[in-house]
């Protein structure tokens, strides 16, 4: 498990006289290497760990905050750098279920009608709460009709309308339900550039779709409003037999895996008060490939959303139990979770291999924070601890723990 793997490291590191980004560089495959079967059978498709961990460094900027964990530590101020490196995967398929004999959809559907003014309605099986995931699908779907975004009208929820899916789970929305718009955006391009060529009286490939229509390279064109008029109200006099349909379906799910990889590397700057035990967050770093960016806001909050969540479980949220078994933080009052007063920066970069499974490209990204941020903030903790011989060992890493550790004084 990454929070295992990523604090052993460390004490390796430690032991050894080595950074811990070195050592985890020097136990790194080459990203090539990782396409085969992993000890446990399962393939790790594409993996960009090291071009991650590089492009981290960068942002970053390690050197200048060892000097200044260096500088500090004279004065008696204990900060700690953490790096933890994830690989997770995204985009569940049936693979994984279905022999299970799980009722869960792995595939994610989407339909697409162009009505009679030109537009397009959506509708999709991927649902959303707050992720902005209609709005990639719109620019998805857009991008390949040669649409404004804001033509593009998409629905989702009702499972009594909408094609077969998942909904949201496993940061599969852009992952699987992106391709699937893709392919049904590529279906009904098809059927309009046919039915354009027919009015036209052209070959289909000498046209594009261009504008809000289909075009050929001598300035002709038919607006799709007029496709869809004629289409549906006139089709007697398109010069084919059968007109192609205006709506179209298109499903996905990972062919061969059941999953989509996706993996990146965090970096957590801390400073630890050994009286109290209190950890303050100083700076956070991400670096996250999920393939392609279709809308790079989108991506950048939700990560950031999943650092929060994983910043929470690191610090803050545990069930505390009387010694009767009664819950004693059954409620917000109790139960601690991290408040804006308590987020530091964070900066977001990204690589992006491209996934071959799917002609997006996307994986899934939803959930990377919350893999990513605990493993990163225990090793700053850590790492700001070692000089005084102590490491936290449990989640969340209260300050009551810290004082635990201080007291125990576990070397590394």
């Amino acid at each position: 498990p990454a929070r295992q793997s990523a604090w052993q490291l460390v004490g390796a590191a430690a032991r050894l006289g080595l950074d811990q980004v070195e050592i985890r560089r020097r136990n790194l495959l080459p990203d090539t290497a990782h396409r085969g079967a992993t000890i446990t059978g399962l393939r790790l498709q594409e993996v960009s760990l090291a071009q991650c961990l590089d492009r981290l460094e960068q942002i970053a900027d390690l050197p200048r905050l060892k000097a200044e964990q260096a500088r500090l530590r004279g004065q008696g101020v204990y900060r700690g750098i953490g790096v933890a490196l994830f690989v997770e995967m995204t985009g569940v398929g049936s693979k994984l279920y279905g022999p299970l004999g799980v009722a869960v959809a792995g595939t994610e559907g989407c339909r697409l009608t162009l009505d009679a003014g030109g537009s397009i309605r959506c509708e999709t099986s991927v649902t959303d709460q707050g992720q902005g995931t209609p709005h990639g699908l719109a620019q998805v779907i857009a991008d390949r009709l040669s649409l404004p975004v804001d033509r593009i009208r998409v629905s989702a929820g009702d499972t009594a309308r909408m094609p077969l899916g998942g909904g949201a789970w496993a940061s599969r929305g852009m992952a699987l339900g992106g391709e699937a718009a893709r392919r049904a955006a590529d279906a009904l391009a098809a059927n309009l550039i046919a039915i354009g060529a027919a009015l036209l009286q052209a070959r289909p490939e000498t046209l594009t779709l261009r504008d809000g229509a289909v075009c050929d390279s001598a300035g002709a064109s038919v607006s799709l409003a007029e496709i869809a008029r004629t289409a549906s109200y006139n089709a007697g006099t398109i010069p084919l037999d059968p007109v192609p349909p205006l709506t179209v379906e298109a499903h996905f799910e990972p062919a061969g895996e059941p999953y989509l990889t996706a993996n990146g590397a965090f970096c957590a700057h801390v400073e630890v008060d050994p009286g109290t035990g209190l950890t303050r967050l100083l700076g956070f770093w991400a670096v996250e490939d999920c393939g392609r960016v279709v809308n790079p806001l989108l991506v950048d909050e939700q990560l950031r959303g999943g650092i929060v969540q994983g910043i929470g479980a690191a610090l803050y949220e545990g069930c505390v139990y009387s010694p009767d078994g009664q819950l004693e933080t059954g409620t917000l009052a109790d139960y601690l979770v991290p408040m804006a007063a308590e987020m530091p920066d964070m900066v977001i970069a990204h690589v992006e291999t491209p996934a071959a499974a799917s002609g997006l490209g996307a994986r899934g990204v939803g959930e990377a924070g919350v893999v990513g941020a605990p493993p990163a903030i225990r090793c700053a903790i850590n790492d700001a601890l070692r000089p005084l011989g102590a490491q936290v060992t449990r989640q969340p890493y209260s300050p009551d723990h810290v004082i635990e550790a201080l007291a125990a004084r576990k070397p590394l």
